[in-house]
């Protein structure tokens, strides 16, 4: 049985709006006092942040597992500690790379003149990060911010409250509260964090929300980054290896149970093989989940709010006429501890709740398609997903869907897998978000490019200085001959 570690039975220390001030003008003022963060103090940072994880990842494992109910130290360890791992090491080697100045080629109108973009930090960095993967999505916009040499403010979920503590307290263990800190408290808290005057802000989560929270931040005029969800398509064509598909559609949609902003939310298959891909889906489940109830390998829904909102997704679908296919390998007992089912949803209609609105857990919608053009306006006619996955051998069809669909990223023959690529940058489009990070996109997210131009004693400016006269007209249509 899970026991809680010593420091869960300490009351967790909940922040108040009132706090957040005071915290916001150290940083603001410590960032405003160092803006040029030399390239050995944002290693030793994120070195830090290395250091916490290594001493502390079991601890975090089973503090993410005591809030879920349900869920694998070994799901954390490779969905939130091994991405951290690895953006880390990727930052680290290449962050001298990045910091350094970029030259840019100079109009023979401004030469000998020569110029520069000469990247700084912006200054203090908002995070708000979500409770599906509360370790990861903490911390990775939170180590690129201050690999980019910013401040960073997090405001995790209340509903990962002993995550949220442990980091709280590993935070201020290995960072100055003007450097790096972590504030907890419920929705009052999160709004009131979002009014702050940010110099950037993150904030991962629902669509609806994300709405309020640009709404918010433009009052101050700060920036944004959007990390939001939507209903992330997967095509499966003719030319694919059905069961080889199954199988990777049903790890990416069941990892964390479905509570995965990227996980494929709804399948289309061609007309008639709907009844084949139930079957192989089936067989997926039941390859890597031999069981559900009391497994730990199948996460639990993260609440019971969250559970009954699925249950209700489902009678809702059901009682306009959906047909669901229950997956239950070992036929024990489901829902127990809030671990649900998968469930695969047929014969759905636009009208269903299920169609209308992220599923944001195990249930699966199977929509068929009588030709790829139907499945590509079928796609285009909503709004612009978060991800997209095509399965299949047709490269033909492949381009097409690549050059006709727009969505946040994508992943060819498999899912999930183009957010472990530390050199494409993960992000939205249109209500799935807006903004990047990952990789360099990530720290030039968080990171003013100050374009900067020197002249020259020899830069001949003066030329276009007034009074004009013949002189003017001669260089001007010179200068439209050479353009």
């Amino acid at each position: 049985m899970y026991k809680q570690p010593a420091s869960y039975h300490r009351p967790m220390t909940m922040n108040t709006p009132t706090d957040l001030r005071p915290l916001f003008d150290a940083q603001h003022r410590a960032s405003r006092a160092q803006i040029d963060v030399p390239l050995a103090l944002r290693r030793e940072r994120l070195l830090r942040v290395r250091a916490l994880l290594d001493a502390h990842g079991s601890a975090l494992a089973a503090a993410v597992q005591a809030d879920f109910g349900v869920r694998s130290p070994q799901l954390t360890e490779i969905a939130d500690l091994f991405v951290l791992r690895t953006l880390l090491s990727h930052t680290l080697k290449h962050l001298p790379g990045w910091m350094k100045a970029q030259k840019v080629s100079t109009p023979i109108y401004l030469l000998p003149s020569h110029a520069y973009l000469q990247r700084q930090p912006l200054g203090v960095v908002g995070v708000i990060s979500p409770w599906n993967y509360p370790v990861q999505l903490a911390l990775a916009p939170a180590i690129t911010a201050l690999a980019a040499g910013n401040r960073v403010m997090l405001k995790p979920s209340e509903l990962t409250p002993r995550t949220a503590a442990l980091l709280a307290e590993l935070i201020a263990q290995n960072f100055a509260p003007d450097e790096f800190c972590l504030v907890q408290g419920d929705g009052a808290l999160a709004a009131a964090f979002t009014a702050l005057p940010f110099d950037h802000l993150v904030f991962t989560g629902s669509t609806a929300t994300g709405r309020k929270v640009a709404e918010a931040a433009a009052a101050n005029l700060t920036p944004t980054t959007l990390e939001l969800g939507g209903k992330s398509p997967c095509i499966v064509d003719a030319s694919c290896d059905l069961a080889g598909a199954a199988l990777k559609i049903a790890h990416g949609k069941l990892l964390n149970a479905g509570q995965t902003c990227i996980a494929p939310d709804y399948v289309l298959v061609p007309e008639g093989s709907e009844t084949a891909f139930g079957e192989a889906y089936a067989l997926a489940v039941a390859q890597l989940f031999p069981t559900i109830a009391g497994n730990p390998d199948y996460a639990a829904i993260i609440s019971v709010r969250h559970h009954e909102r699925l249950q209700a997704l489902l009678a809702q679908a059901e009682g306009a006429g959906a047909r669901l296919q229950v997956l239950n390998p070992g036929g024990n007992s489901a829902d127990s501890a809030r671990q649900m089912a998968p469930v695969l949803v047929f014969d759905t209609t636009p009208a269903m709740k299920l169609m209308e609105e992220e599923v944001f857990g195990p249930i699966l919608p199977v929509l068929t398609y009588t030709s790829l053009d139907a499945a590509i306006q079928y796609i285009n006619d909503r709004p612009r997903p978060l991800a997209l996955y095509w399965f299949g051998s047709d490269n033909a069809a492949r381009d097409a869907v690549l050059a006709r669909t727009v969505s946040g990223g994508v992943t060819v023959n498999d899912t999930l897998m183009h957010i472990a690529h530390e050199n494409l940058p993960f992000g939205g489009v249109g209500d799935s978000g807006w903004g990047a990070y990952h990789g360099e996109a990530g720290f030039l997210r968080f990171t003013q490019q100050k374009p900067v131009l020197v002249s020259s004693k020899w830069a001949r400016g003066d030329l276009f200085y007034p009074p004009y006269g013949k002189r003017f007209d001669q260089i001007m249509g010179l200068l439209k001959r050479w353009l």
